[in-house]
């Protein structure tokens, strides 16, 4: 094996792994068990008018994103998933959690009819 630049993004993705789904899952516990819902569907900062409605899809979301990657750094330290295979899971449950994160904040903060 030669050390050369995709070496080096193999395992820099492979080692941020670790901390993105310890912090999706400190997230969900933070809203699920300690019920702060400071930090759920901000836009610009700034809070929906009913965090509390919207908590548990924030808490499936990064319980979702933080298992699957789990799940992954399992196969991978087994040796059963390829590089192909486990490089594009992890790159999808990145971008879908951030999408989904994005979406729920849109959606919490729609109002109808008001300017």
């Amino acid at each position: 094996m030669v050390f050369d630049v995709s070496v080096a993004m193999t395992w820099l993705l492979f080692l941020a792994l670790f901390p993105i789904s310890f912090y999706w899952l400190r997230r969900a516990w933070i809203i699920a068990v300690k019920r702060d819902t400071s930090e759920v569907a901000l836009k610009r900062g700034e809070a929906p008018p009913n965090q509390a409605k919207y908590a548990p899809y924030a808490v499936i979301i990064n319980l979702v994103g933080a298992g699957v990657l789990i799940f992954m750094i399992i196969g991978i330290v087994a040796g059963s998933l390829e590089y192909e295979t486990w490089s594009a899971i992890a790159g999808s449950t990145i971008w879908m959690k951030i999408i989904l994160d994005f979406a729920l904040s849109r959606h919490a903060h729609m109002k109808f009819g008001k300017k």
